[in-house]
């Protein structure tokens, strides 16, 4: 079983920069793929950056270039770095995991979730 504790999110102007968090417990990250998603209200959850165990990484078009995801298996988080925020990245975050070495990219296929963390860019 793992638990996972996003923080890191919170109110920035566009063109801003946060980095969100997660953070693991009950397993280490080392034979896990973390996914980051978020979701708007009204709208489905989306993918935006995957990461597998071994460092393969995978992003949505629409954050190719501003965002970059991580792992430190050390400490067992998870990191989404997030650079030149737009009013439209607007959404709660959720890191995900599961297990498996290679990299992961469909929500259905991630088995543990964490509870989200609010991102708001203001315009």
């Amino acid at each position: 079983q793992v638990q996972l504790v996003e923080s890191g999110g919170g109110l920035v102007q566009a063109g801003g920069s946060l980095r969100l968090s997660c953070a693991a417990s009950g397993r280490t990250f080392s034979s896990y793929a973390v996914g980051w998603f978020r979701q708007a209200p009204g709208k489905e959850r989306e993918s935006v950056a995957s990461i597998s165990w071994s460092g393969l990484r995978a992003y949505a078009d629409s954050v190719k270039g501003r965002f970059t995801i991580s792992m430190d298996n050390a400490n067992n988080t998870a990191y989404l770095q997030m650079n030149s925020l737009k009013p439209e990245d607007t959404a709660a975050y959720y890191c995900a995991a599961a297990l498996g070495s290679g990299i992961v990219l469909r929500k259905q296929d991630f088995t543990y979730w964490g509870q989200g963390t609010q991102v708001t860019v203001s315009s």
